[in-house]
């Protein structure tokens, strides 16, 4: 072999054998995939071993159908129908079952309505609590100076405010406490005394009454002249908004042309209301079971998003962007790290529909078993021993109905007991063992010496036995027994002193 210029130890002397950071792109890009599979690359990786299942859709290219029956509308609400009225006109339209909305308007209040179709009707209340922002133009009674008192005045309506409902509002007009967040002066027009302002608030709060308010605060009086909502939950005008006229022409394109590509512009699916929550990734084996309520467990999970806190509110998803409940997380991203075992999230609100993805629960060599025992008779209906249960599986049994202790701190007392009554007269037995076939002696002799009572004699001797004891007398009834016997006992000797006069005066 031909000798090399250098040794060895004199090239790993002099040349770097280390590995550098390089800023090298990676091969996916997940920045532009939509909706929940956005930066998928970023969330923490648990474990990447699952079985995938031919099962499910990714949202955009569910089959038209189900595309509608979990779709989400950004309605742009027009003046005069109620929120109720314009709900019911969009699901005749649509030819459903039910709809839904995120929160009332007013009827002359124009703006975003978003409106849930069917399977999406479940996050009606998850955005009906959600954030708003409100465009507003208020009428002040009377002219003021200038337009920076008003701008002043709408600064200082931030925080919590005590509001009562108005009186045209449908609700109890109790007083109540709705947070404002933020508030912005737009526009005055001096002429006809209006002003302009946007208001970022908490669900609930009434603009009208912020108005009313604004008017007594500048010292003019003031109401409400027009109202338009600009943001819903995450979802703001400029977020897909559509008309009632887009819904009606992308239906009757489908229905005529069986063109859906406008409807599936005009209606978005329900994962596009949840992109702001943490995301959990779950297996395709796990995904049925949650859709039957169960809790989501480590074995479970796939990968989970950075900063999750206990008690936080999560999104549960599939591995091709599936929404499929809403939970609340029971352990934070420190605790998923390092946990293999634990509750991960509990079920707040399920939103797929069951038997989306097969049943992978009832597939173990135990659960196989016990299926074989119920089918042959050796168990109950239920999975409870009977007569017939074999004593192989009796062993590896415990009922838990029996309460706290287990079965098998019992059968080792009542082992120990049988071994004392069994044992040799010379073997010394524990003292506990001891005490307690003492005391069962004891009771076997007082139950053998004590004669057996017919029912009738004992309700006989227990009628006797309360005859028998003295009624108990307060000191107040004492009292006023003595008084009327002294009174009784002086009434008397009265009357005989009256019969002994009478008869001596006869006797004269």
């Amino acid at each position: 072999m031909p000798k090399s210029d250098k040794s060895v130890a004199e090239k790993q002397r002099e040349g770097e054998f280390s590995i550098k950071p390089e800023d090298i792109p990676s091969s996916l890009d997940t920045t532009k995939w939509p909706l929940l599979l956005k930066n998928y690359d970023k969330l923490q990786v648990r474990t990447g071993q699952y079985t995938p299942l031919p099962n499910g859709h990714t949202p955009l290219r569910r089959p038209i159908a189900d595309y509608v029956r979990s779709g989400v509308i950004n309605l742009d609400k027009p003046s005069n129908p109620s929120s109720h009225e314009v709900v019911a006109w969009v699901k005749r339209i649509l030819k459903v079952e039910k709809t839904g909305h995120s929160g009332t308007l007013d009827p002359k209040v124009t703006g975003s309505l978003i409106v849930c179709v069917e399977r999406a009707t479940r996050l009606v209340k998850s955005q009906q609590g959600a954030g708003k922002e409100y465009v507003a133009v208020v009428r002040l009674h009377e002219a003021i100076e200038d337009e920076k008192k008003l701008a002043s005045v709408v600064q200082t309506l931030t925080g919590a405010q005590f509001q009562r409902p108005p009186l045209i509002a449908a609700v109890k007009r109790r007083l109540r406490v709705r947070t404002i967040y933020q508030s912005k002066f737009l526009e005055l027009d001096d002429d006809k005394h209006l002003g302009v302002f946007w208001v970022s608030c908490e669900a609930g709060t009434y603009i009208r009454t912020l108005c009313v308010h604004l008017g007594l605060l500048l010292g003019t009086g003031g109401h409400m002249q027009e109202l338009r909502r600009v943001r819903s939950g995450i979802l703001t005008e400029k977020d897909h908004m559509v008309t009632m006229h887009d819904i009606m022409d992308a239906q009757w394109q489908y229905d005529n042309n069986k063109d859906e590509s406008y409807l599936r512009w005009a209606i978005k699916p329900l994962e596009f209301v949840l992109t702001n929550y943490k995301r959990v990734v779950v297996k395709d084996s796990a995904v049925n079971a949650i859709c039957f309520g169960a809790q989501l467990l480590m074995p479970g999970l796939l990968r989970y998003e950075a900063g999750i806190e206990v008690g936080e509110e999560v999104v549960m998803m599939t591995t091709k962007g599936e929404a499929i409940a809403l939970g609340i997380a029971q352990m934070s991203t420190v605790e998923l790290g390092f946990c293999s075992h634990g509750v991960v999230a509990r079920i707040k609100r399920v939103i797929m529909e069951r038997d989306t993805y097969p049943r992978r629960w009832g597939l173990g060599p135990r659960a196989v078993a016990k299926k074989a025992l119920i089918k042959d008779g050796k168990l109950d209906k239920y999975g409870k021993v009977n007569e017939k249960t074999p004593e192989d599986w009796k062993k590896g049994y415990e009922d838990f109905s029996l309460g706290n202790k287990g079965t098998e701190s019992a059968n080792k007392t009542e082992a120990k007991e049988e071994n004392a009554e069994t044992a040799p007269a010379d073997q010394e037995l524990p003292k506990d063992v001891k005490k307690k076939l003492k005391a069962k002696k004891e009771e076997s002799e007082s139950e053998e010496e004590k004669p057996k009572k017919t029912p009738k004699k004992a309700k006989k001797e227990e009628s006797d036995s309360e005859e028998e004891k003295p009624k108990k007398k307060t000191p107040a009834k004492k009292a006023k027994k003595e008084s009327s016997s002294d009174d009784s006992s002086s009434e008397e000797e009265k009357k005989k002193k009256k019969k002994k006069q009478v008869s001596s005066s006869d006797s004269d």
